[in-house]
């Protein structure tokens, strides 16, 4: 009996370094969807890479009904399994951001002024490096690491860095002369963006929730 638990929460653990696999691709072809936007605008390599991050998005979503299903058949006492949920349900949020960043994209058939390209590029790098550090800490947390604290520190820094730029952009932006349906258009994909690191940092605090309550 005890030796089918065990399995199964080696189970559970190697679907969650899954998940962060998948992750970890729904950003990068995040990334590179929007470099080919920023550079060319609307093209084919643009929507192949969106399709590319929907797919991987969509599997993501499939591990965390896989984790749900194993866990709930008893591989974890109640609280363990509620948490772990809670957790990889706040961090499965981001890539349906980063998602709904690229449909306003193509589907509003928005381009990025030239005068906002470093402000949307500069957003998106420290929004993207949070997460990769936000990988890493819940990789600290399901490993029973420490250091999670430490990463926490520098995803709260990177939070403030993008609200700030984020405000600034709109400020520019609202300042313009630009058609006014555009600007709300825009507004739109900048703080859809800027999501991404606040709901890294939120999450980013919920794992060192979770580390210290392990510690109780």
């Amino acid at each position: 009996m005890f030796q089918f638990l065990f399995n199964k929460e080696n189970r559970v653990e190697k679907l969650i370094f899954q998940y962060l696999d998948s992750f970890h691709l729904v950003l990068d072809h995040f990334s590179r969807a929007l470099a080919t936007c920023i550079t060319r605008h609307q093209c084919e390599e643009f929507d192949f890479l969106m399709d590319q991050t929907h797919k991987y998005e969509s599997k993501a979503d499939d591990i965390i009904d896989e984790v749900n299903n194993l866990m709930f058949s008893k591989v974890l006492i109640p609280d363990s399994r509620g948490d772990i949920m809670k957790m990889l349900i706040a961090l499965d949020k981001i890539p349906h951001l980063v998602e709904r960043a690229l449909f306003i994209i193509r589907y509003e058939g928005l381009i990025i002024p030239d005068g906002f390209t470093q402000d949307i590029e500069n957003l998106i790098q420290i929004s993207l490096e949070s997460c990769e550090l936000l990988s890493k800490q819940v990789e600290l947390f399901i490993k029973n690491k420490g250091g999670t604290r430490a990463v926490m520190g520098t995803i709260d820094a990177n939070e403030s860095r993008c609200d700030h730029i984020e405000r600034q952009t709109i400020f520019r932006l609202f300042s313009s002369d630009m058609d006014p349906f555009f600007k709300l258009q825009f507004k739109e994909l900048v703080l859809v963006i800027g999501d991404i690191s606040d709901q890294a940092d939120r999450v980013s605090k919920l794992v060192n929730i979770l580390t210290l309550k392990r510690l109780v």
